[in-house]
């Protein structure tokens, strides 16, 4: 065969030779290997999720659409749902939820984000505050709230926060057996147990900003809440959406806290829950099919702020 050079180079043009067919299937191998190895882990979340979360769910829907008497199942269409709206107890324990959800807003929300601020200008000790803060997240949940009854809550004046109001000659209360006080004692109750969380994870997002934008306020005279308003909330701004939405969906489910606190109901039914009249319906009242509809009109309201909060974001973004 002639060899043929190439004008302006003195190497011949060789024809290319074609690539071996066997590195080419050994990576064609290797990728679906490794293809399989990733849908393999896959495969078990997603498994996980539709045997312990997904199909619970679905059943729950199914269920409030059925009515179950002595082992026979019918379907009854909307009526569990009628039943549900027409019971007194539904619409007084949806406004102890959103009265709940709102004062844990104004001091759930806000305090834990002001204490990180607080946390985030301390040059010394930092890691050991972050600890004292933290520790009540350790703390079992039921074990927490036991502390709040019996020792905080008492109604004597051996109770810590009313030995407090008294020496400060301020009228003490009776807590948790005043129909005016549980559900600020509960919020404050839950904010002490769930605060380090949220403070953590507003220390991470602070330490994020750089510094740059405090030094540039502050040589235009921006006092401390100038900074805040100027700087440090708009830099958060997403981490501040995201938290928002978790304190609403986790406080909307309101369950522990008067089932401990305040036994339940609580004094004129003013701890009285949707998550609480849910447990009431499937195992006091041995109804079902009535927890179910009550678990999904909770369902189809998270699942309207959840889309409210993706509209907010991807504005955002």
């Amino acid at each position: 065969m002639a060899i043929t050079t190439v004008p302006g180079t003195t190497r011949p043009d060789r024809p290319a030779s074609p690539i071996p067919a066997r590195p080419r299937r050994r990576s064609l191998r290797r990728a679906l290997v490794d293809n399989l190895t990733g849908h393999a882990f896959l495969i078990g979340a997603v498994l996980c999720f539709a045997v312990f979360s997904w199909y619970p769910m679905i059943r729950g829907i199914v269920m409030s659409f059925q009515r179950t008497r002595r082992g026979e199942t019918t379907w009854v269409g909307w009526d569990n749902y009628a039943r549900i709206l027409d019971d007194p107890s539904f619409w007084t324990a949806w406004k102890n939820t959103i009265y709940f959800t709102v004062l844990a807003l104004v001091l759930g929300y806000a305090v834990p984000f002001l204490v990180a601020i607080l946390l985030n200008e301390f040059r010394h000790f930092r890691g050991y505050l972050r600890i004292l803060v933290y520790l009540p997240v350790m703390l079992p949940p039921a074990s927490a709230l036991f502390l709040f009854k019996y020792y905080a809550y008492d109604p004597s004046e051996a109770g810590l926060f009313n030995a407090i109001l008294a020496a400060l000659h301020l009228p003490t209360s009776e807590w948790m057996q005043s129909p005016e006080m549980t559900m600020p004692a509960m919020v404050i109750a839950s904010t002490w147990m769930n605060m380090g969380s949220a403070v953590l994870i507003y220390l991470a997002a602070l330490q994020n900003i750089p510094g740059e934008l405090y030094e540039a306020a502050e040589l235009d005279g921006a006092g401390i809440w100038r900074r805040i308003l100027t700087v440090t909330i708009p830099q958060t701004r997403l981490i501040l959406l995201l938290m928002a939405m978790m304190q609403i969906v986790a406080t909307m489910q309101l369950f522990i806290e008067p089932l401990i606190l305040a036994n339940g109901a609580g004094a004129e039914d003013s701890a009285t829950s949707v998550a609480y009249l849910i447990y009431q319906h499937g195992f006091f009242q041995n109804d079902l099919n009535g927890a179910a509809a009550l678990g999904v009109i909770m369902l189809v309201v998270l699942a309207g702020f959840s889309a409210v909060y993706a509209r907010l974001t991807s504005r955002q973004d």
